[in-house]
């Protein structure tokens, strides 16, 4: 079984839900981090969905902040995803640090 860390970025998420990863065919990820990064001179209200589930919703990153929204690990399985929502354009810029294993 090999294991491969690996990050993933997603830039300029905005109203509609971006994909920022989604976990290869014969694959489990585990998920050490995740960071959003508020890109806009306004406060902005993030979501974060893993495997369809909220892992935060409705947070709200301040003007040239950043938020790091894992307190430990998530694992996710074969073919699920991280999709990421902000309440304003273009607003933020996503980081995940994951370690894939196939």
């Amino acid at each position: 079984m090999a294991s491969t860390f690996k990050n993933y970025t997603a830039t300029d998420v905005g109203i509609v839900g971006t994909l920022a990863y989604t976990v290869p065919a014969d694959t489990t990820a585990v998920m050490i981090g995740c960071n959003l990064a508020n890109t806009t001179s306004d406060a902005i209200i993030v979501d974060v969905q893993c495997a369809g589930v909220y892992l935060i919703k409705s947070v709200s990153i301040p003007t040239g902040s950043s938020l790091s929204v894992l307190d430990g690990k998530i694992i996710l399985e074969d073919g699920d995803t991280v999709v990421v929502t902000s309440d304003n354009a273009t607003s933020c810029d996503v980081i995940l640090s994951v370690l894939e294993q196939s």
